[in-house]
């Protein structure tokens, strides 16, 4: 090969890698509702006009106040609820557009983690079980291979040894949201959205789960969407950020631009409501 292919073939992988995984054009998404009363029809509008891009193999966190559409995103982008209009590019194709069996294969890449384990883990299954579903599901490889990929997931999270026999009430919140990870992790997607699957454990735990994700980012080069109202843990976690208001993304830039130099007005004021550990201290305790 010569030095100018090696330098095109170069070039070419670093577009690949850096080419966006997702791009979120004109999303809006409509609810209608109906009063308790007369029964009237009215419709909410939960996103309008959102617009995002997200890049392989990079942590994306979304921020916003509750309400803001955050969530209401995520499960578009997850296929979990269709949009009333706009386009979401993954991996160079409107999926919005693709045949039912075509979206059969886009799901797999996808998955979701919620914030409570526990009402998303069936309590009458094994973690085993639990884990080797969803190639149960796709009917992926056998059954020996269902369960040899199942075992070393549920030990590639942390899970102690002998665990994948028990029911996830017998375990932890951190251990449960563990499990869910290997879970969604088990089909080998290419983005996982973590839609504040931290916010009910505990710090240390939060921390441990952190380093995890950390770790299976660059062992798999995941992308990972990831939605939180913990600004300071966005602040360490994320390369990018997007800031969401009343259904709008209002601003996106990378997490240390944006948290020293917030443009939108909106970001401005979020950012001055996130308390600072002395000002935590010396409420405590003054």
């Amino acid at each position: 090969m010569t030095p100018s292919t090696q330098m095109a073939t170069s070039k070419s992988l670093d577009r690949e890698i850096r080419s966006p995984l997702v791009r979120i054009k004109r999303l809006k998404k409509s609810h209608v509702q109906r009063r308790p009363i007369s029964r009237a029809k009215s419709e909410v509008t939960a996103l309008q006009d959102a617009s995002l891009t997200i890049d392989r193999g990079t942590t994306f966190a979304l921020i916003g106040e509750s309400g803001s559409g955050k969530s209401t995103l995520a499960r578009c982008l997850a296929l979990l609820e269709k949009p009333t209009e706009g386009e979401i590019w993954f991996e160079g194709r409107d999926i919005l557009q693709l045949a039912p069996h075509e979206l059969f294969a886009v799901r797999n890449q996808i998955q979701m983690i919620f914030q409570d384990p526990a009402s998303a883990l069936n309590p009458g299954m094994t973690a085993l079980e639990i884990v080797a579903e969803p190639l149960k599901i796709q009917k992926r490889c056998s059954k020996a291979e269902q369960r040899d990929l199942a075992l070393g997931w549920v030990a590639r999270v942390g899970l102690p040894s002998g665990s994948e026999h028990k029911r996830p009430m017998e375990f932890s919140g951190g251990q449960r949201q563990r499990l869910a990870i290997a879970r969604a992790l088990v089909l080998a997607p290419k983005l996982l959205i973590l839609d504040e699957a931290l916010a009910s454990l505990d710090l240390a735990n939060q921390e441990m789960i952190l380093k995890l994700l950390a770790d299976l980012q660059r062992e798999h080069s995941l992308t990972y969407l990831h939605i939180s109202h913990d600004l300071r843990q966005v602040a360490h976690f994320a390369n990018e950020v997007a800031v969401m208001n009343e259904g709008r993304v209002v601003e996106q830039q990378p997490a240390a631009k944006l948290f020293a130099e917030p443009r939108d007005s909106y970001t401005r004021e979020l950012l001055l409501a996130m308390p600072s550990l002395e000002s935590i201290v010396l409420d405590r305790f003054a």
